[in-house]
Parts: C-alpha cells; structure tokens; sequence
C-alpha cells in the first residue's frame, strides 16, 4: 500500500469510523484520535478491533511527529 493508493480515501478506523494515515516505514494504518495502529499484512489492511494495537504517549508523538 501507498501513499497515493484510492483505497486509503475509503478505509476508516472500525472502533470511531474516522480517517485513519497510513505509516509506510511500519506497514500498518494509524488512528492518531485513539492512538491505535493496524497492521498490513500481505497488502492487506487487518481492521478488526481486535487486531489494533494501542499506542502508548511518546510512541503517539513518534508516529505523528512534532
């Protein structure tokens, strides 16, 4: 998946039905509104609630930037 990938307009978080951004370096989308990320796996997004990790505070900043 790319930053330009058609996809990413569509796919939304499952827990707040919010945008999620796409981290390439880490394979995985992000929910910076719940500190959540999940993971791509195969080229595929793994959007089920029980596949999101939650992120603790300074990874959050990390992710997100300053």
């Amino acid at each position: 998946m790319n930053p330009t990938d058609p996809l990413l307009k569509i796919l939304a978080c499952p827990l707040d039905k919010g945008p999620l951004t796409l981290l390439p370096a880490e394979n995985a989308l992000y929910n910076p509104r719940l500190h959540r990320r999940y993971p791509i796996v195969d080229g595929i997004p793994q959007l089920l609630p029980s596949s999101g990790e939650q992120v603790d505070e300074s990874e959050h900043r990390r992710l997100v930037g300053p």
